[in-house]
């Protein structure tokens, strides 16, 4: 710790590797401390630990133009307390707004099934839907009628489709909600506003 208190000393005279450095010595801790914060909130949080101590860290070392100034570790974990505190509520006040889905009901997509029952009816709807999602986006009709259709993985379909298993996952999600929105009625299905 007495390194860290040179490295205070250091940022304070304005040294440019000593925020650098002083967060190398942190950073643990601040991960851990970030953490803590993130076990506190609901579940479906998109920013994971080492997310929020990057952006922390962002708020800590630029200060906006201006120099902060820390008179000891424990006033610098504080600051850092109150910089993750700041982004999880902008970040939940953002999630709140009509334009971020703050207006929907947050489904979770993994639990949900798209396959129909057996009736006729529920499968010419599924049918007239995923018509209109391959005119839509061709990629995505192509990774449902796979998925739903043969019942391949999502790690299969990606490889039939040339696709990396990250880019299948996004594509099976947005298909997903984009047929689950025309088949209910319920709006404009995601990306056709």
């Amino acid at each position: 710790m007495n390194e860290v208190t040179v490295i205070f000393s250091a940022v304070e005279q304005g040294e440019p590797q000593a925020a650098e450095r002083l967060l190398e010595l942190v950073y643990a801790e601040l991960r851990r401390l970030a953490a803590q914060k993130l076990a506190h909130e609901r579940p479906g949080q998109t920013l994971s630990a080492t997310a929020l101590v990057h952006e922390a860290s962002l708020r800590l070392f630029s200060g906006n133009g201006e120099q902060l100034k820390w008179e000891n570790q424990s006033h610098f974990f504080a600051a850092a307390a109150e910089a993750m505190r700041r982004i999880l509520i902008d970040n939940a006040r953002r999630k709140q707004r009509p334009k971020h889905g703050g207006d929907r009901q947050r489904v979770d997509l993994l639990d949900q099934d798209l396959a129909v029952d057996d009736t006729p009816d529920e499968l010419l709807t599924l049918d007239e839907a995923l018509t209109n999602l391959s005119l839509e986006d061709p990629k995505a009709g192509e990774l449902v009628k796979l998925r739903v259709f043969t019942g391949v993985s999502i790690e299969q379909a990606a490889q039939v489709l040339g696709i990396s298993r990250a880019t299948a996952y996004r594509q099976w999600n947005y298909a997903r909600a984009w047929l689950r929105c025309e088949i209910e009625g319920k709006g404009t299905p995601p990306g056709t506003e």
